[in-house]
């Protein structure tokens, strides 16, 4: 068995054995297989597959179904440490990722993208949970963002190469899914081997928490989810659809957006530290309004890909802005409630997730211009419940309205 090491412990070891280093690592990897698969996945549909909107539509429903079981994360935690299980399924992620390209029917894309889901969708849940134990409260805006940052960096560069290969090597959708999903497949290995089992300061509960003061939180985990399958499945796909982008225009303006990322992350910390959750995250509601109403004008008013490619990329960049709820969640949560309530804040997540991506391919066959505009109607639900964040949240404190919902 594996030494068990506390995270005040390991403040000890050389930088590159502590716990911040492995997050800063798996932030690096993930992004790899999970950005080379979205980056090439509406090409290869459309070209191999002969994807439409409703098949699209039925793939992200499948691969939302295990975000839906992220709770399931409460029960292997009983079986396996925290750490493990998200190496695990971040390994996972890359051998799924890396076979993609190998079963092109519908029911073979559909078979690997649950597969790579689950890996994802569980090393997510419990990256998440590991973030708001291991960095202190007063340092995690900031370290977060750099957290995101250096994702920003990774995808970047797998987004770089591609593009300057993808043409001139003339690379089949084959080969860039198994070097993509094989290097975070080889990353995962060795953050297994390399790293010390490390105990979080607080034990955590390892039963299912659902808890009437964190309401404000569950509700506003619902509405991102709700909305961010807008973007992830239809913004994309429009962009290819209606303008036609091959694969390596698709990833430059990829590439664009995690510049941006990489640059703005850090102050988006130093923004939250600065003026509080509730101002950054009433921002983030706000322009995702105006973005998703300016989609609908692509539509209305003939708008060229210059605005949708303008778009694109601020759409991207304020839902980076989404990281506010974490730090939230972390100001208000009693300690031991982290990595149970991460499981089922992400199964609440992922409700909305199983069920819009389908119906809203129906919608997209008749009215692309409306399945934004419902876009923005979600927009402007959480706008609402972003106003009763309190200005300096905590426990007791979890919103305006605290007074009438005790725990």
């Amino acid at each position: 068995m594996r030494k068990v090491i506390s995270t005040s412990q390991a403040e000890r070891f050389p930088f590159w054995r502590r716990p911040i280093f492995l997050l800063f690592l798996m932030a690096f990897a993930m992004p790899i297989a999970f950005n080379t698969w979205s980056a090439l996945l509406n090409n290869f549909v459309i070209e191999v597959a002969d994807f439409t909107g409703v098949e699209i539509g039925w793939l992200h429903t499948i691969r939302e179904i295990p975000g839906f079981l992220a709770v399931g994360v409460i029960a292997l935690l009983m079986l396996i440490r925290e750490q493990v299980l998200g190496l695990v399924a971040l390994l996972m992620l890359g051998i799924a990722t890396a076979l993609t390209a190998y079963f092109p029917s519908f029911g073979g894309i559909l078979t690997l993208t649950m597969l790579s889901s689950i890996g994802f969708h569980y090393y997510e849940t419990v990256n998440q949970s590991l973030q708001l134990q291991w960095i202190d409260k007063e340092r995690a805006p900031q370290v977060i963002g750099w957290l995101m940052a250096t994702g920003s960096a990774a995808s970047l560069l797998a987004y770089g190469v591609l593009v300057l290969t993808w043409k001139a090597f003339d690379l089949s959708y084959a080969l860039v899914y198994m070097v993509g999903g094989g290097i975070t497949a080889l990353i995962a290995i060795y953050a297994l081997v390399a790293f010390p089992q490390f105990e979080s300061p607080t034990p955590q509960l390892k039963t299912f928490v659902l808890r009437r003061r964190y309401w404000l939180y569950y509700a506003l985990k619902f509405m991102a989810g709700a909305r961010r399958q807008i973007f992830v499945v239809f913004a994309a796909f429009m962009m290819v659809e209606k303008f036609g982008f091959d694969v390596h225009k698709v990833t430059s303006l990829f590439m664009i957006n995690f510049v941006i990322n990489m640059v703005l992350a850090p102050l988006m910390g130093r923004l939250v530290g600065a003026r509080g959750e509730r101002f950054v995250l009433l921002l983030e509601y706000a322009g995702l309004i105006l973005v998703f109403l300016a989609y609908g004008g692509l539509y209305w008013l003939g708008w060229g890909v210059v605005v949708a490619s303008v778009l694109y990329v601020v759409d991207h960049m304020l839902f980076g802005l989404a990281f506010a709820l974490k730090t939230y969640f972390q100001k208000i949560a009693d300690p031991q409630d982290i990595a149970p309530t991460a499981a089922v804040a992400f199964t609440i997540n992922h409700i909305a997730a199983v069920f819009l991506p389908a119906s809203l391919g129906y919608l997209w066959i008749v009215s692309p211009s409306g399945v934004f505009i419902f876009a923005a109607c979600m927009a402007g639900v959480s706008f609402g419940l972003g106003l009763l964040i309190p200005r300096h949240p905590s426990k007791g404190n979890e919103t305006l309205l605290t007074g009438r919902f005790k725990a």
